[in-house]
């Protein structure tokens, strides 16, 4: 099967407001992760039949489960055939999911660990590209942390609007991307639903999987109008927490992580979510 990008349409808010005018198609639907079996927000019951037939009509491209998934296009499928992405760090992803990731979200903002860093392949050298990511609700569920495992304890909340986090290095040429890796650091995690700093607004004990965007344009403005991609690395999905609930997570951070320095100082205990 082709590999192709999908336009942007309908661009009427400015970027970093809400995901779903920027990437939402020309009808008044929302944009639908394609890629995961559940909606990415909590569902109204009277609709869910007919946004299931949607994500089904969606459901067109799975990529291999060793590179990223893609988002099937409708247009220009022969720009950028060769355009691979690959995750960094992907053996010290695979150490957090293999017992759950936890990012902690704070009211004044907090980085991702790992962070989210990718090699990326194949794009023209003199084209000029925008990456942006943005973090979506990866099922329609609640978590505790029980017994030491993770389970479903009800319904999701409700989301706040996503908002877009552009590279600050957006627009620049495929070279300077291909070049060297390209780090998504800098992004913060909050659960202030009053945030005025742009940061990615998150609910507590709930799960997420974040999203990368590759965007074929020389400038922001352009977006709406411009080929994209969109590439899904599973090892990447999280719980959001307000405090780590599982020590192993715990643990892997304070061995991995060279900004742990308090939890080193004071310990690893910390109150948990109730």
């Amino acid at each position: 099967m082709r590999m192709g990008f999908r336009p942007l349409v309908n661009l009427s808010a400015p970027l970093g407001a809400n995901i779903n005018s920027i990437f939402s198609a020309a009808t008044t639907r929302p944009f639908i992760n394609p890629f995961l079996n559940q909606s990415p927000y909590p569902v109204d019951n009277n609709h869910s039949q007919q946004q299931q037939q949607q994500q089904q009509q969606q459901q067109q491209y799975t990529s291999p489960s060793s590179q990223s998934q893609l988002q099937k296009g409708d247009s220009n499928d022969d720009d950028d055939p060769d355009l691979k992405v690959e995750l960094e760090n992907k053996q010290l992803w695979d150490a957090f999911h293999s017992h759950g990731t936890e990012m902690v979200i704070t009211k004044s903002g907090r980085r991702i660990f790992p962070a989210f860093k990718v090699k990326v392949t194949g794009l023209n050298p003199q084209a000029k590209y925008v990456f942006l990511m943005d973090i979506q609700a990866a099922d329609s569920h609640r978590y505790k942390f029980h017994n030491s495992k993770w389970m479903v304890a009800g319904n999701a909340d409700p989301e706040m609007s996503k908002r877009l986090y552009v590279h600050p290095d957006s627009p620049t040429t495929g070279e300077q991307w291909m070049s060297k890796s390209v780090s998504f650091h800098k992004l913060k995690l909050t659960n202030n639903i009053s945030d005025k700093n742009s940061y990615t607004i998150l609910n507590s004990m709930h799960k997420y999987q974040p999203r990368l965007h590759i965007v074929k344009t020389n400038d922001l403005i352009k977006i709406p109008w411009s080929p994209i991609k969109t590439f899904i690395f599973k090892e990447t999905q999280f719980i959001a927490v307000t405090a780590y609930q599982n020590e192993k997570i715990t643990q892997l951070k304070i061995d991995n992580n060279p900004f742990a320095k308090g939890f080193r100082d004071n310990g690893a205990a910390s109150k948990r979510d109730k």
